[in-house]
């Protein structure tokens, strides 16, 4: 990874792509043809997949290039509040932390958005206003997905509309195990033609009620032919959330969509990590799998809003020689 400090984020471009990109069109004609291309995928060799990705752990990063990745993973976080008890006054609270992490460090970046329901996005747009944090809200019956595809829609219109910069939706788990690997496409299909242009997708596969890695792989070019943006690991909200290992296998897929289609698509691994050195396992990750081209909170984030308390930690570290006491970082 470049040592050279991270640059303040720059507005996304109006998304334009829904559907499957012209190169790889007669894949999805039918869902037969469909079903063909992601079962003709090649099979994942678990044990080498998991050894690179533990190998990649193991990388050892100082001085300014540890400083380097500690501010640039802050830039990646997105800070989340998603619970029955959110009130408004939390989520200004979050909108305010995500803006300044650090409010006696005016160098420390912003993070790259605030995730709410859609409820809260037009109260965390004002939060955040005039920043360059994006407002990114839960869709389409979040956590589960298990709603009719009209009320999906309905959440996502709602979400927009308050001004929402990002939706974050989840697949049917059930239909793809079922495979059912069409409904799975038009939903995403559907969901990206809603957000329109003002918003981008990220779709969230849950991957660990997946089973296998080869669903994992499968579910990835899923997403990235019906017109996702962003692929995501997880809810947060089941027992296996992101690791060294999905993540590694999402960012060779997004890697092996652009070779074959010329479109970028961005990756989130969120859930479960929560300290400076898982974070830094990722960025390598990133880097060594995708190069610098993904090293930018436009292509990378972080759903992992505990982990921004640990970056802040390790920084006035870096630059102080000391840890600060627990009452340096608020609790959120």
């Amino acid at each position: 990874m470049s040592s050279t400090a991270p640059s303040s984020p720059q507005p996304s471009p109006a998304p334009e792509r829904v559907g499957a990109p012209a190169a790889l069109g007669d894949v999805t004609a039918s869902d037969s043809t469909l079903r063909r291309f992601l079962h003709g995928l090649p099979g994942v060799d678990a044990v080498g997949l998991e050894a690179r990705a533990a190998s990649l752990g193991t990388r050892s990063i100082k001085t300014t290039a540890k400083a380097y990745a500690i501010d640039l993973a802050l830039s990646m976080v997105d800070l989340t509040t998603l619970e029955g008890a959110d009130t408004p006054g939390k989520v200004r609270a979050l909108g305010a932390k995500a803006v300044r992490p650090d409010p006696s460090d005016r160098t420390a970046p912003a993070a790259a958005a605030v995730c709410v329901y859609p409820d809260m996005v037009a109260t965390a747009r004002e939060a955040v206003a005039g920043s360059t944090v994006k407002v990114a809200s839960v869709a389409t019956a979040f956590p589960a997905g298990r709603a009719p595809l009209a009320v999906k829609l309905a959440d996502v219109r709602e979400a927009v509309a308050a001004g929402a910069d990002e939706i974050d939706m989840v697949i049917d788990r059930g239909a793809f195990l079922a495979g059912n690997y069409r409904k799975v496409f038009d939903e995403i299909t559907a969901v990206k033609e809603t957000c329109g242009a003002s918003a981008r997708l990220k779709v969230i596969f849950e991957t660990g009620e997946l089973s296998t890695y080869d669903n994992i792989r499968r579910v990835s070019w899923l997403g990235m032919l019906a017109g996702a943006d962003f692929i995501k690991t997880s809810t947060g909200k089941v027992a296996v959330n992101a690791t060294p290992a999905n993540t590694l296998l999402m960012l060779e897929a997004v890697r092996d969509f652009r070779a074959q289609t010329g479109i970028q698509v961005g990756v989130k691994p969120a859930g479960g990590i929560r300290t400076t050195k898982d974070a830094i396992k990722f960025l390598v990750l990133v880097n060594e799998t995708v190069g610098e081209d993904w090293l930018d909170n436009h292509w990378f984030r972080f759903g992992a809003s505990s982990l921004l308390n640990d970056l802040l930690m390790q920084r006035q570290k870096l630059a102080t020689g000391r840890y600060s006491g627990p009452d340096y970082v608020t609790v959120d």
